[in-house]
């Protein structure tokens, strides 16, 4: 219980880190939070012509189906990405000022979760633009969110503590997320999958979570509860593990950096 009671002592440092990772992250930039809609929608706009003109896809509402799915991996990708250097880049402050550790990923993925909030507009846009339309199950978009956010803070916990004493990790990240990308059903269905192999792409938590989300968007159906909440509770046991291992690992990051 010392976290929660460390963090609710620091509770304004963690907001003032939250505001400045949100502010800051497009400060000085003429088109400021705009970015947060034009780098999604300049990937969706590569594959939106790759996939369905160059590869023959199909699919109905393609663009739809792959937003759904493209706009939580960025969420998902981004986070780790910046946990994996989080340490690093604080180095000097970690050195000289004392303040609960576990703020720097905190911060981030939730800093992260509202800018995803933001690009979630994208998706509405694209299903009211297509003609798909919202239906009342986008009142489970809280639920999905809930389920990424646990997960990613469990992971930002252990990226973000173990990269500090073995740098190489942040290199194998990018290619372990280069790789995870094209095992998570984002711009091809899981039905497209061989029966024999889909095995594989459900030990990834991400495909439910993205199914979760193409549920209440692209199917306009309740999306598997049985699922997210599995999903929910796996994150409270990544985030305890992975805690475990900051706690521990923390104790020499003045050293270390």
């Amino acid at each position: 219980m010392s976290i929660f009671k460390r963090l609710y002592q620091y509770r304004e440092l963690l907001k003032t880190s939250i505001k400045k990772d949100v502010g800051g992250k497009y400060k000085n930039s003429f088109l400021g939070v705009i970015w947060s809609f034009i780098n999604p929608l300049l990937q969706i706009c590569v594959y939106a012509i790759v996939f369905p003109l160059i590869m023959r896809n199909k699919m109905e509402n393609y663009t739809v189906f792959m937003v759904c799915g493209l706009i939580p991996w960025t969420f998902f990708s981004t986070v780790i990405n910046r946990s994996s250097f989080v340490m690093i880049e604080n180095g000097n402050i970690l050195k000289k000022v004392y303040f609960p550790r576990e703020i720097l990923p905190i911060s981030i993925v939730t800093s992260e979760a509202i800018t995803f909030m933001i690009s979630t507009l994208i998706i509405i846009g694209f299903v009211v633009a297509t003609g798909v339309g919202i239906s009342a199950y986008i009142l489970f978009y809280p639920l999905l969110l809930l389920a990424q956010y646990v997960l990613l803070i469990g992971i930002s916990f252990i990226v973000s503590s173990i990269t500090v004493y073995f740098r190489d990790l942040q290199h194998f990240i990018g290619v372990f997320l280069q790789l995870l990308f094209y095992g998570t059903p984002i711009v091809y269905s899981l039905e497209t999958i061989p029966e024999q192999f889909r095995w594989i792409l459900k030990l990834n938590p991400m495909t439910y979570i993205i199914e979760g989300y193409r549920d209440i968007f692209y199917n306009q159906q309740m999306p598997n509860l049985q699922e997210i909440f599995g999903i929910i509770g796996i994150g409270l046991v990544v985030i305890v593990i992975g805690y475990m291992i900051f706690n521990k690992l923390q104790k020499r990051f003045a050293e270390e950096l």
